[in-house]
């Protein structure tokens, strides 16, 4: 199997990976009368198959249900277009896509409303870990860097850690890496050093020597430093590496097409992207209403089909294919061995004026350099 998996971003391929022939659709009976309105929305999203597999599983099933129509914008990114908005006093949009690395300091100035809970059904909220639920944000979906291996390479069973992906002798081959990445790199190396995955944050300076010492020992094995997301599937189907990190959707949408890659989630750095509702939108009624709804469990079941990363509630399982679940990271097996990033303290500052995630990256680019 030889075929190329680029596509034109992560969100983008996962979601042609995902898409299913006929999303479910929902009637106006079955949302709650509280959820009903008119007018529309403005939503923020990132564009291409994305946007469209929210528009099948998501808009289209919301403005059946309730009467409220929903207005798409499309960006690759919505933190500057809303802290523009912010600035110039006048919001146009309701709801933007948020990376936690930037939420605390946009938060901090006030541009965000307090997500109404009052609007959930009960599932929803059951399904809805805390943590996933922010005074001013909740997860919209979450995505991770795991190992991703060629099963022709280890017929009898591969790595299974971070530890065997540093084990040369027992799993040999060359490796690839993420160019960019020191936020993940950095815990992988300490995974592999034998940092307990509840110990990896925050990345103090003793956890970053100690994490480049660990990176020296794999670094002549790594035949490919990639950078676009779609490059581990294709290393591993063209044997040019026989076990690389790689982004979970990337690897999810080449499995499900028949290639010959296993995935290991032990140790996987996860990171997550918010939903927001804008302070100062024209819409914000509707935009709490809608948020209400992705986050129903048959609803979040359509949204992880057709966007290929799941959002946070777990009762969404029974609404999925068996055989899709046991490769998501909300599979209660494969959350247990996950590592949530801290983005909190990547965003904060150091005493000189800059971030953690500056200062990290800075170690990065000069062990890479060296």
């Amino acid at each position: 199997m030889t075929r190329s998996f680029h596509r034109r971003g992560l969100l983008q391929a996962a979601a042609m990976a995902m898409a299913v022939p006929a999303i479910a659709r929902v009637t106006t009976a079955f949302a709650q009368e509280k959820l009903a309105g008119r007018g529309e929305v403005v939503v923020f999203s990132y564009g291409g198959s994305f946007t469209q597999g929210l528009r099948n599983s998501v808009f289209e099933p919301f403005t059946k249900a309730t009467g409220i129509s929903v207005v798409d914008v499309i960006a690759d990114f919505a933190e500057p277009q809303v802290k523009a908005m912010n600035q110039a006093g006048r919001v146009d949009w309701d709801i933007a896509q948020i990376d936690p690395f930037n939420y605390p300091t946009m938060d901090d100035a006030g541009m965000f409303l307090p997500i109404d809970y009052t609007l959930w059904d009960d599932e929803a909220l059951k399904g809805t870990s805390q943590n996933a639920r922010l005074k001013n944000a909740v997860v919209a979906f979450r995505s991770a860097k795991l190992i991703a291996y060629d099963k022709r390479a280890f017929p009898k069973g591969g790595p299974k850690n971070w530890v065997d992906f540093w084990n040369i002798e027992a799993f040999p081959g060359p490796r690839g890496l993420f160019a960019p990445g020191a936020r993940d790199n950095f815990g992988f190396a300490l995974s592999a050093d034998g940092v307990a995955n509840s110990d990896r944050w925050p990345l103090t300076e003793d956890k970053i020597e100690r994490a480049l010492k660990k990176l020296d020992e794999i670094k002549p094995h790594v035949a490919k430093w990639w950078a676009a997301g779609g490059e581990p599937p294709q290393l591993l189907l063209n044997r040019e590496c026989v076990m690389t990190s790689c982004p979970d959707g990337r690897a999810i949408l080449a499995i499900r097409q028949g290639a010959p890659i296993h995935i290991v989630w032990e140790g996987a750095n996860l990171t997550d992207i918010y939903w927001t509702v804008l302070k100062g939108g024209p819409n914000s009624e509707n935009a709490q209403k809608l948020i209400a709804f992705v986050n129903r469990a048959q609803i979040a079941a359509n949204y992880t089909l057709s966007v290929g990363f799941p959002g946070p509630n777990t009762n969404q399982i029974q609404h999925l294919p068996p055989d899709l679940v046991p490769l998501l990271s909300i599979d209660p097996a494969n959350a247990a061995k996950v590592v949530p990033q801290d983005s909190s303290w990547l965003a904060a500052k150091r005493p000189d004026g800059r971030t953690n995630a500056d200062h990290i990256q800075d170690r990065w680019l000069a062990w890479r350099a060296r």
